[in-house]
């Protein structure tokens, strides 16, 4: 420990100790221990009030200096978001995506706003799935005041990452850390945009308060297919329009992407979350180079070992990943792996829990690797050799569903996409083919009438196979006109027929 350390850990020492007085705080020292009485304390005040101070200016300045220092080197990366969608979007609670979205009653496009950060000199801004997955127009604003448009070069709803790209190439990237270095107890500076506030970023401070923390909220949200939450848990104050904005470590370095917050009301109350960097860049990397993200598949769902599954399986301890679910034709099954097994080494690296089997696959593999996996069954131990799938994309390059334009469609109502197989999960279509409802305005034309969902066989007589049909349809009603639709329910599957009049 060099000398600044100590005397830093020497001043916060003290201002703990100054604080406690200072506040009434009792230290209790055994269970046996009783408040102290009134004159007592203040007798006790009155003794530590003669200590003179001794309290090293050096020490809290080298303390201020950290984090001044910490937020001026990412400050200059940090870039404001602005996108135009055409629909609201509400934060989810308890826990939610704190994405912040003016209420925009008036008819036309809500506008919403988030933060980013440059990840690339060429023009490659890292942001949330969640900020840009709706958007018709994103404005990226930086430091100087400038700004630009902004194309979504890819998103990945299950975990929450996505990349944009500007025209240009004289920006100054972050400086990258390790998350898997961060340790509970650390301090971390957020930096964005919370509650739209323009300008220079906001910047709040506080620790690493938990790590590998799984919020269930990803499959909630929308899209995510195979959902991977490993979020990194601070105190630091993250609000709507902080996702996106970097987490950062006294050195300056990213660690994490603002992602979601634990809130009764959908502002800060004590907890904020973040997408591991190293999670993050690997995500990123994919949807640079490929377009997608080609994440490795084992084909097992797993889970903690409970003290029960201990002593049902005969297992040592409470460590390793219990298979709860066998995916058939998937590696694992072909390999041998089996329900009941616990996996409890990969390549001879430990595991702990499943969190952290999850994390490992999808850190350290491609698909297409080769590894060993050891588990325990019965008792005894036993290692298989398993050759890596891939995960289907949940948006997908090549496949993603083309959204509907609003000139024409917009007016309709309702929002639609082309089937795919994310899709018809979602929708719980047999169909594999078609154009489905995914959304309806509820100040729209279509409110009452139709309901997300719903397959569109024909408009006003003329059927409807892609979204190009359904917008060269739509392009020429006019307001007043009668609509006709012809629908597949999602409950049943059976045919109706739904007349409504496009409004002005």
């Amino acid at each position: 420990m060099n000398g600044t350390t100590r005397r830093l850990m020497a001043g916060i020492g003290l201002i703990v100790a100054i604080t406690i007085v200072a506040t009434g705080i009792d230290l209790i020292r055994d269970a046996n221990a009783q408040p102290a009485s009134a004159s007592d304390l203040g007798q006790a005040t009155q003794t530590v009030t003669r200590e003179p101070s001794t309290t090293d200016p050096n020490v809290v300045q080298a303390l201020s200096a950290a984090f001044r220092n910490a937020a001026q080197s990412a400050l200059p990366s940090v870039v404001s978001i602005e996108v135009e969608t055409a629909r609201q979007q509400a934060t989810r609670t308890p826990f939610g995506l704190p994405f912040g979205f003016e209420d925009n009653r008036d008819p036309g496009p809500s506008r919403g706003f988030g933060t980013g950060f440059v990840f690339r000199s060429d023009g490659h801004i890292l942001t949330n799935n969640h900020v840009v997955a709706e958007a018709e127009r994103v404005t990226v604003r930086f430091q100087d005041r400038s700004q630009a448009q902004a194309t979504v070069v890819g998103r990945d709803p299950n975990t929450d990452v996505a990349v944009l790209k500007v025209e240009r190439n004289d920006l100054q990237p972050v400086n990258l850390g390790n998350s898997d270095q961060t340790m509970v107890g650390d301090w971390v500076v957020a930096l964005g945009f919370p509650l739209n506030l323009q300008g220079t970023a906001t910047v709040t401070a506080g620790i690493v308060s938990a790590m590998g923390r799984s919020l269930n909220i990803l499959g909630r949200s929308g899209g995510a297919v195979a959902p991977l939450e490993q979020f990194i848990q601070t105190d630091a104050a993250i609000n709507p329009g902080n996702s996106g904005g970097p987490l950062i470590d006294l050195n300056g370095q990213v660690i994490g992407v603002n992602s979601a917050i634990a809130s009764p009301t959908g502002y800060f109350s004590g907890y904020g979350f973040a997408i591991p960097i190293n999670i993050a860049r690997s995500v990123a990397d994919d949807l640079i180079r490929y377009g997608e993200v080609r994440r490795p598949q084992l084909g097992v769902g797993v889970r903690d070992v409970s003290d029960v599954d201990r002593d049902a399986f005969n297992l040592p301890d409470l460590s390793g990943a219990l298979v709860s679910e066998v995916t058939p034709d998937k590696p694992a099954a072909a390999a041998g792996i089996q329900l009941g097994d616990v996996i409890v080494a990969v390549d001879g690296t430990r595991i702990a829990d499943s969190g952290r089997l999850i994390e490992l696959l999808n850190n350290t593999y491609d698909p297409g690797d080769r590894i060993a996996i050891e588990v325990i069954r019965n008792g005894d131990r036993r290692t298989f050799n398993v050759r890596l799938d891939t995960f289907e994309p949940a948006v997908s390059a090549a496949t993603r569903p083309r959204e509907a334009r609003t000139s024409g469609v917009s007016r309709l109502g309702f929002r639609a996409a082309e089937v795919t197989p994310q899709i018809a999960r979602s929708f719980n279509l047999e169909a594999s083919s078609g154009v489905v409802i995914t959304e309806v305005d509820p100040r729209g034309a279509a409110a009452g009438f139709v309901g997300g969902g719903m397959l569109i066989e024909r408009i006003n007589g003329q059927p409807v196979e892609t979204v190009d049909d359904l917008e060269t349809i739509a392009s020429g009603l006019d307001a007043g006109d009668v609509v006709t639709l012809i629908v597949q329910r999602p409950e049943s599957g059976g045919r109706t027929i739904i007349n409504y009049r496009l409004r002005d």
